[in-house]
């Protein structure tokens, strides 16, 4: 028996799994330890479900998510309309030092995947969608850039994606407060600050959101949104460079919003903007991941491990050996590090959680409260979506 969901009960059900991801998150001590995301939570779930119904024989399950790809591209241009590079200037040159690590280290993820693809004898797309688009992409990267990367002929490349960003969350949560132990006892560092830790807010504490500013940044998300997707196929077209619509948009966005910051910087209201992604995030991920085909990737389970291992050993090395040195060998250094094993393993938040269990533990450090979310938020993505970009078309 199969049963076919319509578009509309597909987006109810993606968000009714959004809900009760929320709720597990909240309620189970592991998925809240690691911050494994809401739509993560629920979408896995749900695919789990699905694929026992099937491997049973009792019934099948169909989805519309023709909308999907709408909810996808509104996030990554809310993403674009947050880079705002007077936030470089303001984070000096530890911002920069670090910014270059996370573009060295989305190539560096590349060549690992794609290069532990022909050990195994597999396609090199499927080691890529284990390198920077899972690993520093997370989960948002890997079920946006799993869907062009299947669209080429690859299947289940987002399945392959996801179950690579989850593996890779985890670890980026275990091993972020051993590596600083290990750095902390070593050179016997020690916080010089004595303030309480508070993670810098960069907008206006306070500001309401109402019709009218709604409305400015729906303009602002949707003229980007069209004229990124217009631009993008008009290069894929001139040039035979496969550039999916999204990554138009996204930096259309970032040029708009740089554009408009010159000659009025409170039109982008980011408080309205981040509304927009968290909500499109959410749903784009849910309705993503209850999709996805889990018995398609069972033959592939041991080459995935085998490289979110390498992926995991080279991160470490990385952290300890060149970046904590990079970025000045003292304690700040030191959270920075366990700030990138985060996001670079996974996503911001679990950055976040990285820091704040160090901090908590060893002293605040303000610096590092600073460099980390700036970067891993979005301008991360400036050098890893051309990154992937030009990685897919080499091995298209």
């Amino acid at each position: 028996m199969t049963l076919a969901l319509d578009q509309i009960t597909t987006i109810f059900l993606s968000i009714a799994l959004l809900v009760l991801g929320t709720y597990l998150v909240k309620k189970v001590g592991f998925l809240n330890k690691f911050c494994i995301p809401a739509p993560v939570v629920g979408g896995l779930l749900f695919a789990f479900l699905a694929t026992v119904a099937k491997s049973f024989g009792l019934f099948e399950i169909t989805l519309d998510t023709s909308l999907q790809g709408l909810f996808m591209l509104t996030f990554f241009t809310t993403v674009g309309l947050g880079a705002s590079f007077k936030l470089v200037k303001l984070g000096g040159k530890l911002l920069v030092i670090y910014w270059l690590a996370c573009g060295f280290l989305a190539l560096a993820q590349n060549t690992i995947g794609v290069s532990m693809a022909y050990l195994f004898d597999l396609h090199p797309l499927i080691g890529m969608m284990a390198g920077a688009v899972s690993m520093e992409g997370g989960h948002g990267a890997a079920t946006a850039f799993g869907q062009t990367v299947e669209d080429l002929g690859i299947n289940s490349a987002m399945s392959i994606g996801v179950a690579a960003a989850t593996f890779g969350l985890v670890a980026g949560g275990l091993i972020g407060g051993p590596i600083v132990k290990y750095l902390v006892t070593k050179y016997d560092l020690k916080s010089t600050e004595t303030d309480e830790v508070t993670e810098v807010d960069l907008e206006e504490k306070g500001k309401t959101i109402n019709t009218n500013t709604f409305f400015t940044q729906l303009f602002l998300i949707t003229f980007c949104m069209a004229l990124g997707t217009y631009l993008g196929g008009l290069f894929s077209s001139a040039t035979g460079f496969v550039l999916p619509g999204y990554v138009g948009a996204m930096f259309v966005a970032v040029i708009v919003r740089n554009i408009v910051d010159k000659f009025n910087p409170k039109t982008v209201d980011m408080k309205s903007i981040g509304l927009v992604g968290d909500i499109s995030l959410g749903i784009f991920l849910s309705m993503a991941l209850m999709s996805i085909k889990l018995w398609e990737i069972a033959d592939l389970a041991l080459p995935l491990i085998a490289i979110v291992i390498v992926q995991v050993i080279f991160i470490i090395l990385f952290g300890i050996f060149v970046l904590f040195r990079l970025l000045g060998k003292n304690y700040d250094a030191a959270v920075m590090v366990a700030g990138f094993t985060g996001h670079g393993l996974g996503a911001t938040p679990n950055a976040m959680a990285n820091m704040a269990a160090v901090t908590e533990r060893f002293g605040p450090s303000k610096k590092a409260y600073l460099v980390v979310p700036i970067v891993g938020a979005f301008l991360i993505d400036v050098f890893a979506m051309p990154i992937i970009i030009t990685t897919i078309n080499l091995f298209q």
